[in-house]
Protein backbone atom coordinates (compact mmCIF):
# COMPACT_ATOMS: atom_id res chain seq x y z
CA UNK A 1 0.00 0.00 0.00
CA UNK A 2 1.24 3.66 -1.17
CA UNK A 3 0.31 6.41 1.24
CA UNK A 4 0.99 9.96 -0.12
CA UNK A 5 -0.05 13.41 0.55
CA UNK A 6 -1.75 15.22 -2.97
CA UNK A 7 -1.81 18.89 -3.70
CA UNK A 8 -4.20 19.23 -7.35
CA UNK A 9 -6.08 21.50 -9.58
CA UNK A 10 -8.62 21.11 -11.98
CA UNK A 11 -9.61 23.56 -14.63
CA UNK A 12 -12.06 23.42 -17.78
CA UNK A 13 -10.53 23.72 -21.45
CA UNK A 14 -6.75 23.26 -22.41
CA UNK A 15 -3.83 23.85 -20.67
CA UNK A 16 -2.82 27.67 -20.88
CA UNK A 17 0.03 28.19 -23.04
CA UNK A 18 2.01 30.42 -20.85
CA UNK A 19 1.17 27.63 -17.93
CA UNK A 20 2.66 24.57 -20.42
CA UNK A 21 5.68 26.57 -20.90
CA UNK A 22 6.30 27.68 -17.62
CA UNK A 23 6.05 23.87 -16.51
CA UNK A 24 8.13 22.16 -19.59
CA UNK A 25 11.00 25.09 -18.58
CA UNK A 26 11.64 25.22 -14.69
CA UNK A 27 9.64 21.66 -13.78
CA UNK A 28 11.42 18.89 -16.05
CA UNK A 29 14.63 18.18 -16.22
CA UNK A 30 14.60 17.29 -20.66
CA UNK A 31 12.47 20.02 -21.89
CA UNK A 32 12.25 17.68 -24.91
CA UNK A 33 11.08 15.02 -23.70
CA UNK A 34 7.80 13.33 -25.08
CA UNK A 35 4.38 13.42 -22.42
CA UNK A 36 2.78 10.39 -21.47
CA UNK A 37 -0.63 9.41 -23.08
CA UNK A 38 -2.55 6.77 -21.33
CA UNK A 39 -6.58 6.29 -20.97
CA UNK A 40 -7.98 5.17 -17.85
CA UNK A 41 -10.89 4.33 -16.56
CA UNK A 42 -12.58 5.46 -13.71
CA UNK A 43 -15.51 3.85 -11.41
CA UNK A 44 -18.22 6.59 -10.91
CA UNK A 45 -19.32 7.07 -7.46
CA UNK A 46 -21.64 9.62 -6.91
CA UNK A 47 -21.35 11.55 -3.86
CA UNK A 48 -18.15 9.63 -2.55
CA UNK A 49 -15.29 12.21 -3.37
CA UNK A 50 -13.16 9.87 -0.21
CA UNK A 51 -13.02 7.01 -3.05
CA UNK A 52 -11.55 5.99 -6.40
CA UNK A 53 -11.22 3.27 -8.09
CA UNK A 54 -9.81 2.87 -11.75
CA UNK A 55 -8.58 0.40 -14.66
CA UNK A 56 -4.79 1.53 -15.35
CA UNK A 57 -2.96 -0.38 -18.20
CA UNK A 58 -3.92 -3.88 -17.22
CA UNK A 59 -4.31 -3.18 -13.20
CA UNK A 60 -7.17 -2.09 -10.76
CA UNK A 61 -5.87 0.40 -8.07
CA UNK A 62 -8.35 1.79 -5.37
CA UNK A 63 -7.26 4.95 -3.28
CA UNK A 64 -9.23 6.30 -0.40
CA UNK A 65 -8.67 9.83 1.54
CA UNK A 66 -7.71 9.04 4.36
CA UNK A 67 -6.85 12.88 5.80
CA UNK A 68 -7.59 16.15 5.36
CA UNK A 69 -5.53 19.13 6.15
CA UNK A 70 -7.36 21.76 4.98
CA UNK A 71 -5.75 25.40 2.80
CA UNK A 72 -1.55 25.46 1.99
CA UNK A 73 -0.96 28.95 0.31
CA UNK A 74 2.31 29.31 -1.73
CA UNK A 75 2.83 32.83 -2.19
CA UNK A 76 0.81 35.08 -3.65
CA UNK A 77 -0.93 33.60 -6.69
CA UNK A 78 -1.62 29.57 -5.34
CA UNK A 79 -3.53 27.88 -2.80
CA UNK A 80 -4.94 24.90 -2.45
CA UNK A 81 -6.04 21.32 -0.09
CA UNK A 82 -3.73 18.90 1.16
CA UNK A 83 -5.07 15.63 1.51
CA UNK A 84 -3.72 12.23 2.51
CA UNK A 85 -4.55 9.55 0.64
CA UNK A 86 -3.54 5.97 0.46
CA UNK A 87 -3.46 3.25 -2.71
CA UNK A 88 -3.84 -0.24 -3.34
CA UNK A 89 -3.00 -1.37 -6.68
CA UNK A 90 -4.03 -5.50 -7.90
CA UNK A 91 -2.51 -6.87 -11.26
CA UNK A 92 -3.58 -9.83 -12.96
CA UNK A 93 -0.47 -11.33 -14.47
CA UNK A 94 -2.82 -14.03 -16.52
CA UNK A 95 -3.79 -10.29 -18.16
CA UNK A 96 -7.79 -11.61 -18.32
CA UNK A 97 -8.97 -9.65 -15.70
CA UNK A 98 -8.44 -5.72 -14.82
CA UNK A 99 -9.01 -4.82 -18.89
CA UNK A 100 -10.93 -1.38 -20.12
CA UNK A 101 -13.14 -4.69 -22.68
CA UNK A 102 -14.43 -5.79 -18.97
CA UNK A 103 -16.07 -2.83 -18.10
CA UNK A 104 -17.08 -1.74 -21.72
CA UNK A 105 -20.92 -0.60 -22.48
CA UNK A 106 -21.24 -0.18 -18.68
CA UNK A 107 -21.94 3.26 -17.66
CA UNK A 108 -20.50 3.83 -14.33
CA UNK A 109 -17.21 3.44 -15.74
CA UNK A 110 -15.80 6.94 -17.41
CA UNK A 111 -13.26 6.83 -19.65
CA UNK A 112 -10.39 9.54 -19.35
CA UNK A 113 -7.98 10.31 -21.63
CA UNK A 114 -4.29 11.63 -20.18
CA UNK A 115 -1.36 13.53 -21.92
CA UNK A 116 1.12 14.04 -19.37
CA UNK A 117 4.27 15.58 -18.60
CA UNK A 118 5.77 14.88 -15.08
CA UNK A 119 9.09 15.49 -13.20
CA UNK A 120 10.08 13.29 -10.13
CA UNK A 121 11.79 15.16 -6.86
CA UNK A 122 13.77 14.09 -4.58
CA UNK A 123 14.10 15.40 -1.37
CA UNK A 124 17.24 15.14 1.03
CA UNK A 125 17.63 15.16 4.25
CA UNK A 126 18.25 18.60 4.52
CA UNK A 127 15.11 19.44 2.63
CA UNK A 128 16.88 20.44 -0.56
CA UNK A 129 15.13 18.97 -3.32
CA UNK A 130 16.52 17.73 -6.52
CA UNK A 131 15.07 16.68 -10.22
CA UNK A 132 15.68 12.73 -10.75
CA UNK A 133 15.78 10.80 -14.05
CA UNK A 134 12.88 8.80 -14.78
CA UNK A 135 14.46 5.49 -13.84
CA UNK A 136 16.22 6.70 -10.67
CA UNK A 137 15.26 5.22 -7.47
CA UNK A 138 13.46 7.71 -5.12
CA UNK A 139 11.95 6.57 -2.13
CA UNK A 140 11.48 10.26 -0.61
CA UNK A 141 10.36 12.58 -2.42
CA UNK A 142 6.93 14.44 -4.44
CA UNK A 143 6.21 13.57 -8.18
CA UNK A 144 4.95 16.72 -9.89
CA UNK A 145 2.74 17.02 -13.07
CA UNK A 146 0.56 18.83 -15.68
CA UNK A 147 -2.38 16.78 -17.74
CA UNK A 148 -4.51 17.80 -20.43
CA UNK A 149 -7.71 15.59 -20.04
CA UNK A 150 -10.97 15.03 -22.14
CA UNK A 151 -13.75 13.39 -20.43
CA UNK A 152 -17.09 13.23 -21.67
CA UNK A 153 -15.53 14.75 -24.56
CA UNK A 154 -14.59 17.60 -23.01
CA UNK A 155 -11.34 19.51 -22.11
CA UNK A 156 -9.44 19.92 -19.09
CA UNK A 157 -6.46 20.03 -17.24
CA UNK A 158 -4.83 19.31 -14.03
CA UNK A 159 -1.44 20.41 -12.32
CA UNK A 160 -0.69 17.94 -8.59
CA UNK A 161 1.96 17.51 -6.61
CA UNK A 162 1.90 14.23 -5.03
CA UNK A 163 4.62 13.61 -1.98
CA UNK A 164 6.16 10.56 -0.44
CA UNK A 165 8.35 8.88 1.76
CA UNK A 166 8.20 7.86 5.33
CA UNK A 167 5.04 9.37 7.14
CA UNK A 168 7.01 12.01 9.50
CA UNK A 169 8.14 13.46 6.72
CA UNK A 170 5.68 13.21 4.06
CA UNK A 171 4.21 16.43 4.60
CA UNK A 172 7.73 18.13 4.76
CA UNK A 173 8.14 16.91 0.90
CA UNK A 174 5.37 18.57 -0.27
CA UNK A 175 6.19 21.42 1.05
CA UNK A 176 9.64 22.11 -0.02
CA UNK A 177 8.85 20.26 -3.27
CA UNK A 178 5.82 22.91 -3.72
CA UNK A 179 7.76 26.01 -2.88
CA UNK A 180 11.04 24.85 -5.09
CA UNK A 181 8.95 24.53 -8.10
CA UNK A 182 6.37 27.20 -7.77
CA UNK A 183 9.55 29.84 -6.87
CA UNK A 184 8.98 30.71 -10.64
CA UNK A 185 5.08 30.55 -11.47
CA UNK A 186 4.13 33.68 -12.50
CA UNK A 187 0.95 32.77 -14.03
CA UNK A 188 -2.66 32.92 -13.53
CA UNK A 189 -4.00 31.93 -9.51
CA UNK A 190 -4.27 28.24 -8.59
CA UNK A 191 -7.56 28.71 -6.30
CA UNK A 192 -8.25 26.13 -3.30
CA UNK A 193 -11.88 26.63 -5.30
CA UNK A 194 -10.72 24.50 -7.94
CA UNK A 195 -8.29 22.37 -6.04
CA UNK A 196 -9.56 18.59 -4.89
CA UNK A 197 -8.90 14.83 -6.22
CA UNK A 198 -10.52 12.70 -9.04
CA UNK A 199 -13.30 11.75 -7.34
CA UNK A 200 -14.32 14.96 -6.83
CA UNK A 201 -13.79 15.88 -10.15
CA UNK A 202 -15.46 13.20 -11.76
CA UNK A 203 -18.89 14.31 -9.68
CA UNK A 204 -18.74 17.68 -11.00
CA UNK A 205 -17.87 16.29 -14.58
CA UNK A 206 -20.62 13.39 -14.41
CA UNK A 207 -22.94 14.68 -12.44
Amino acid sequence: MLTSNELRWFYPGTIPEDIEIWFRQNCLIDQMQPPEAREDKYLYTPECDYLGIKLRQGRLEVKWRKAEFGVVRLGELVEGKVEKWAKWMCNDPTGESFQPATVLGNSSWVNVQKIRYSQSYKVLSDFSVQPVVTNESNDNGCNVEITHLIIQNHAWWSLAFEAFGKDTLIMDNLQATANLVLNTYQCSKLLVVNSYAYPHFLGLVCH
